[in-house]
């Protein structure tokens, strides 16, 4: 119907202008942010999942670093156990060598001078051991493994894992204290420091049984961080399905629009020019 007061051909182009507009303008601010999804309206489902996915990310990145300082930890404790090792090798030498009555009164003295001094560090390591600022490590009484110890390894509450040394660090401690009453000056004597050493390395809650935990948790860890970062990744690939802009996409669909809006308009000016047809049949 040709009329005056209402330009049917001109509110539709109108309309779809204003479609296309907002199409182009959504795919304009789609490339020019680098996100799909710039607000709820856009995905309201896609955003609260890719919030979901987000927090996730999160949490395994944190679990991450958790893992590795557990790792360092345990890492310094292992290594501490390591040199005390050496120690024990280097007391059984001296009191294997003190057994043998080759060895003279002076000779032996030499050797129970040198026990002495190494058990001492012994005890220095225990006890001054430590892990960050002033945090000791190793201490029977108040070191921060003497207690069992949990550490969050994942984005979940039961993601835990707990590290109980305290019976092994307290038996340490007692096999090192004994030490201190062996002495070399005769063959038996130096027999029973033999096997207190021994003891330390090798007794169950002894140097040996506790390097050996240590090293099966830190193994743990290691495989814990790569599996937490497995999971990041993919997780972290599965919100940008969501979130991210595909730039292929939204490119065609801007010159799409472009093209629609630019034809709306021309089609516009031709329906705002039909009213005036009316003058030709009067």
């Amino acid at each position: 119907m040709l009329s005056i007061h209402t330009n049917y051909t001109s509110l539709l182009t109108q309309n779809n202008i204003n479609k296309v507009s907002g199409q182009m303008d959504q795919a304009m601010q789609r490339i020019s942010t680098g996100f799909r999804v710039n607000s709820a309206s856009d995905d309201a489902a896609g955003l609260q999942i890719a919030t979901r996915l987000q927090s996730q990310v999160n949490g395994l990145s944190t679990a991450s670093r958790n893992a590795q300082d557990a790792t360092s930890m345990l890492q310094t404790a292992e290594g501490a156990f390591d040199e005390m090792t050496n120690i024990a090798h280097r007391m059984k030498d001296l009191a294997t060598q003190a057994a043998n009555d080759s060895n003279g009164d002076s000779e032996r003295a030499a050797m129970q001078a040198e026990w002495d001094e190494l058990q001492l560090e012994l005890v220095s390591i225990l006890e001054n051991t430590e892990y960050g600022s002033g945090n000791k490590l190793l201490d029977a009484t108040d070191g921060i493994l003497s207690d069992d110890m949990t550490f969050q390894i994942g984005a979940s509450s039961d993601e835990t894992l707990t590290v109980s040394l305290g019976a092994n660090i307290t038996a340490i401690d007692g096999f090192i204290t004994a030490l201190a009453g062996e002495t070399l000056d005769d063959h038996t004597n130096a027999q029973s420091a033999m096997d207190a050493v021994d003891s330390l390395l090798s007794d169950a809650n002894g140097i040996s049984e506790t390097r050996s935990a240590l090293g099966a948790t830190i193994n743990r860890l290691d495989h814990t961080v790569t599996n937490l970062g497995n999971m990041r990744e993919n997780t972290e690939m599965a919100k940008g399905r969501i979130m991210d802009t595909d730039y292929a996409v939204e490119s065609s669909n801007m010159m799409k629009n472009q093209m629609l809006t630019q034809m709306s308009m021309s089609m516009l000016s031709q329906a705002n020019g039909m009213s005036g047809m009316v003058m030709s049949l009067i």
